[in-house]
């Protein structure tokens, strides 16, 4: 994940790079677009210590150049790019 929150701010143009582990071999995936959202967001998950008692994940929502929305799950091992 970026270093702080501020890196990406609603109208920024991101570019976000994740780690996909498939088949004990790992694999880049990136999207780009527009920032729309960004925060934690809560899942159905139970989570004993978590806010509500759910697991909360950090969340980032992007509008692509063709129009499509797009939500991204940030981890540890997300990098997001503030671009153009």
């Amino acid at each position: 994940m970026s270093d702080t929150a501020t890196d990406y701010e609603i109208g920024s143009r991101v570019r976000v790079t994740q780690q996909v582990i498939m088949s004990n071999e790992g694999k880049l995936t990136s999207v780009e677009g527009v920032v729309l959202r960004v925060g934690q967001q809560k899942t159905g998950s139970w989570f004993a210590h978590g806010r509500d008692k759910k697991l909360w994940l950090d969340r980032l929502e992007l509008r692509k150049d063709d129009g499509e929305l797009v939500v991204v799950n940030l981890d540890q091992y997300s990098r997001v790019e503030v671009i153009g």
